[in-house]
């Protein structure tokens, strides 16, 4: 069941369509204005938002604008008794997944919600997929930097995660020093140089449980991040 959070001051309006969406198998969670929804949204989890514009307290605008900054990946829409284009596009600029004017048939609602719900589910999968990079038998969270094998995940910094990302995307060539130096420590002189033996080090100890992969020195010119296929 989808959850719904519902900003709405009129209140038998509010109640008719709150009702309406239950109907339809969502779980709606009705806020009286503005300040009282965005005291919800900080505290709970909704897979959609609908924002009337004009509230007490917070209008629909500064609530969208607050939770965009606190969670941006949860979709919303704009009611509105107004039709006026500036409104529209103020709300669309900030975002919205869509702005409807007030009155409106309530399946035109539903059936919005529901494929902004489907449009967005699915680009959070492709998003959370490219962010998951398979290396051998790890996986690697580029977005949450963690490196896991099983049930075993290492937390890695971000210079870490970015080394590993570079050497990756060359898997299987000999790269220069200086090469890496200046793709991921954007400099290459001696201290970032010590730097990077040690970040090496580090990626040695990380993928040491998985003898596919490896990380071959070449003296006086760089290294190679091998990768062999599984068979």
């Amino acid at each position: 069941m989808k959850r719904i959070l519902l900003a709405e001051d009129d209140i038998d309006f509010a109640n008719v369509l709150k009702h309406y969406l239950e109907i339809h198998a969502f779980e709606v969670h009705w806020a009286k204005d503005g300040e009282e929804a965005w005291q919800l949204f900080q505290n709970q989890d909704f897979d959609f938002c609908i924002f009337d514009v004009m509230m007490p307290k917070l209008d629909g605008f500064t609530l969208a604008d607050k939770c965009i900054n606190h969670n941006p990946e949860v979709p919303f829409l704009f009611l509105t008794a107004r039709n006026q284009s500036e409104d529209k596009i103020k709300g669309l600029k900030l975002g919205a997944d869509d702005y409807i004017i007030k009155p409106f048939e309530a399946d035109e609602l539903v059936l919005r919600i529901n494929n902004i719900i489907k449009r967005t589910s699915k680009s959070n999968i492709t998003a959370a997929n490219a962010n998951e990079i398979l290396i051998g038998n790890y996986l690697f969270h580029t977005y949450r930097l963690e490196l896991k094998l099983g049930h075993k995940v290492q937390q890695l910094t971000e210079r870490e995660a970015a080394l590993i990302t570079f050497l990756f995307h060359n898997k299987n060539q000999l790269l220069k020093r200086d090469q890496i130096l200046q793709a991921v420590w954007k400099n290459d002189d001696y201290f970032s140089g010590r730097s990077m033996d040690v970040f090496i080090s580090r990626l040695r100890k990380y993928f040491a449980d998985d003898a596919s992969i490896s990380i071959e020195s070449v003296r006086n010119i760089g290294l190679e991040f091998k990768l062999k296929q599984h068979s």
